[in-house]
């Protein structure tokens, strides 16, 4: 016989978002019952930061998160902010640290991070259930929703969506919240990998095949978006924080941009090297600023050879100013990203037109919510994506 469960409020998804929406949910006095389908919650919370988890970030604020909205987020964000997650972190007695640009990370591990979600949902006499595999979600007869699982019935009067996107499919991810929004009228912003590294194909990939490993700091842009982080080169393309942050931005034809001299005037600069050293070589001198590896590449990349091996009192003023422009605006154009298999996140979603940005409701759907990667706001490198999650769910968590 199957079971039914009667409840308030029920949690699809046992991770960041969801979590935390059910412990203020079930502290308000709602009964709570969170669905998660693998054998573990907080899959994505394990596993980000090196396994010391960006929990927040110091600056988090609207202007560092991407939507077809740009406004859509900033009531949640104002309404629960990092110092309120940074509250909760220390009344639970967890040591963290910041490592750089208001990144704030556990300094042990991210399975505490996970631990204060489940003893918030404990306290608040949330149930949380492991390995459920939801079939349906429908409504009943009484208005109610009826959640249907290989495990049972479960009924309540609200439905949170917190399935997260389709980024990384190995730790449970999939489409599964988007169908939902779907199946119910919602409509969906086309989802696509982002924070992801870019791949390069042909001539541009065997160029540079021989830099796999190397890394330095670049400023990267793509349209209006503009980045100063670490750029690595890999052995299927470019990647680093710089090009994860420009991956948001970027679309399938787009190039980008790259300044490896970032604060530098290159024209300026090359001048004064020729002025100092007139007999040095091209690659050497840029070597002085750039790994020799890709010193050499850059110049043979260009189809310029010649001016590597040529001494700088030879170049023109019009070669200078190619090498300077080079320098500060190297363009090269994806083949693609790796995909949802390495993106730390999923940019799209639900489309935030047909949800309350105070509680995050769907207007036309009474109980339903969407919070957390499901909906269209993605968040840049550097805990904000952990930011939405918290505020999303706080917002969901009080009203519903």
């Amino acid at each position: 016989m199957t079971q039914t469960i009667d409840t308030d409020v029920i949690v699809l998804g046992g991770g960041a978002a969801g979590l935390m929406c059910a412990a203020v949910a079930g502290a308000r006095g709602r009964r709570v019952q969170v669905l998660e389908k693998t054998r573990r919650v907080g899959k994505k919370i394990l596993m980000s930061g090196g396994g010391r988890c960006n929990f927040t970030n110091l600056y988090s604020g609207p202007a560092n998160f991407l939507s077809a909205n740009p406004h859509y987020c900033k009531s949640a964000l104002a309404r629960y902010t990092p110092a309120d997650f940074i509250a909760l972190v220390e009344a639970h007695g967890i040591a963290y640290h910041e490592k750089e640009r208001g990144q704030l990370f556990c300094d042990h591990s991210s399975k505490q991070i996970v631990r204060l979600l489940l003893d918030e949902c404990e306290r608040a006499g949330v149930a949380v259930h492991t390995e459920v595999d939801i079939r349906n979600v429908a409504r009943a007869d009484n208005g109610n929703f009826r959640v249907d699982t290989g495990a049972g019935v479960w009924t309540g009067a609200a439905v949170v969506v917190a399935t997260g996107g389709l980024s990384i499919p190995k730790m449970g991810a999939s489409g599964f919240g988007f169908d939902l929004a779907r199946r119910f009228g919602l409509a969906v912003r086309e989802p696509r990998p982002a924070l992801v590294p870019f791949t390069l194909a042909g001539q541009q990939r065997e160029s540079f095949a021989e830099l796999s490993g190397l890394g330095l700091d670049v400023e990267a842009h793509c349209h209006e978006a503009s980045f100063d982080a670490g750029m690595l080169f890999t052995h299927r393309g470019l990647s680093g924080p710089a090009m994860l942050q420009v991956s948001s931005y970027w679309q399938a034809g787009d190039s980008v941009g790259v300044d490896f001299l970032p604060g530098v005037d290159a024209r300026a600069w090359l001048a004064e090297r020729r002025e100092a050293r007139p007999d040095a070589r091209l690659s050497t001198v840029l070597a002085e600023r750039l790994p020799k590896r890709l010193a050499v590449c850059l110049c043979r990349d260009a189809g310029a050879a010649r001016l590597g091996d040529a001494r700088l009192k030879s170049l023109s003023e019009d070669e200078l100013t190619a090498v300077a422009a080079r320098l500060a605006d190297w363009r090269f154009r994806p083949d693609g990203t790796e995909g949802y298999r390495t993106a730390e996140v999923t940019i799209g979603g639900v489309d935030t037109a047909a949800l309350s940005s105070a509680t995050m409701a769907a207007r036309d759907v009474p109980g339903l919510y969407f919070i957390g990667e499901v909906v269209d706001v993605t968040g840049h490198l550097g805990g904000h994506n952990f930011q939405w999650a918290w505020a999303s769910a706080n917002a969901a968590g009080q009203v519903v």
